[in-house]
């Protein structure tokens, strides 16, 4: 089905009908909508269906979720087109391709112009559901900041959907880009921001909080390391030095994630499991604007990370790692004495005074 629809509960706020027009057909794999199909917290049912207290109608347009195709299909891009879709939210998945330098074709489209038979650029979809959108989200890496399609030396001038509109645009709302970055984009991410727009349309939640970056700041305000269950071993310099070690710091193995923001970490990938260090896997910045230029080749330990490591690993981390397991083998990781066997009572307790006293 071309719109994902469901009869919400008695709890949905009946005054507002938001529709999420998806586009696909930018330069990219749709990765990002197939791994949206996994959401979990929250579910894309969970949205569609209504079942979130207080949560407005959504209906959703993907053509990955589509079981419509053709003219039936385009029939809501058309609707927003007139105006007869409002409010409604524009995601758009994929780099944004400079037609400007497309030749006698072009690079990307969606649909056919009734009048031309001719397609229609994903770019013209972009300038005529714009400015009519209530809010408009870049969703992967790709969208976001152009991605493997921008790479240096491109055929394609690919961009990110900011560079394309402008990094300081806002739609007839007030709303900046939102910003979905991943490669592709944590499942949970992008429909926990997806329910957040839908809360703020229906008049429920705030301004939604960006970095500048454009990302949701609560998303993306920690680093890899800084939530990743493998960071507490870099300040003992313990660094892993082959793939397939079972717990140690990956960041001599090539990972990014001191500089990265992410919290892939933290949030797994399905269900709060998995994520790229949680099994072992480097991470290699596939959140960043600068990504996949400024990280390459992925897997070679960075210069400065490597000195870094360097001087955990051969300064303050092994005394670091000496009195921390020192002080738990011998004070943390025994029971209080007054908890064995004995003849008398001794619970430990010692008020204040009592060395006062005399006692």
């Amino acid at each position: 089905m071309s719109a994902v629809e469901f009869v919400p509960n008695q709890h949905a706020t009946e005054a507002v009908t938001a529709h999420v027009l998806w586009i696909t057909c930018g330069l990219s794999c749709e990765g990002d909508s197939v791994a949206m199909t996994s959401a979990t917290n929250p579910s894309l049912e969970d949205i569609v269906r209504g079942i979130i207290p207080g949560m407005p109608r959504v209906v959703v347009h993907n053509a990955v979720i589509a079981y419509e195709n053709g003219a039936d299909f385009m029939d809501p891009w058309w609707q927003a087109d007139r105006g007869e879709l409002d409010p409604f939210v524009l995601v758009f998945e994929g780099s944004i391709p400079n037609e400007e330098i497309n030749g006698d074709g072009h690079w990307s489209g969606l649909g056919l112009d009734l009048s031309t038979g001719q397609p229609i650029t994903t770019n013209e979809w972009i300038d005529r559901l714009a400015p009519k959108a209530a809010a408009v989200v870049a969703v992967g890496t790709c969208a976001t900041y152009g991605g493997i399609p921008a790479m240096r030396n491109n055929p394609t001038g690919a961009m990110g959907l900011r560079d394309y509109l402008g990094w300081n645009w806002k739609s007839k709302a007030g709303i900046p880009i939102v910003n979905i970055p991943g490669c592709p984009a944590q499942p949970d991410n992008m429909t926990e921001t997806l329910l957040y727009l839908v809360l703020q349309l229906g008049g429920m939640a705030p301004m939604i909080d960006l970095d500048n970056a454009g990302r949701p700041r609560w998303l993306f305000e920690r680093t890899v390391r800084e939530s990743c269950n493998r960071g507490g071993f870099s300040e003992e310099g313990d660094f892993a030095t082959e793939y397939g070690a079972d717990y140690r710091c990956l960041v001599k193995l090539g990972c990014k994630g001191p500089v990265v923001k992410c919290n892939v970490p933290l949030r797994g990938w399905v269900n709060g499991i998995g994520g790229c260090p949680n099994v072992g896997g480097i991470c290699m910045a596939c959140t960043m604007p600068g990504f996949p230029d400024k990280y390459m080749p992925f897997m070679d330990e960075d210069k400065w990370g490597g000195i870094a490591a360097d001087l955990e690993r051969f300064s303050i981390g092994p005394i670091v790692r000496w009195g921390r397991h020192r002080n738990i083998k011998k004070k943390y990781d025994v029971e209080p004495g007054w908890r064995h066997k004995s003849r008398t009572l001794d619970t430990g307790y010692r008020p204040r005074h009592y060395a006062q006293r005399g006692a």
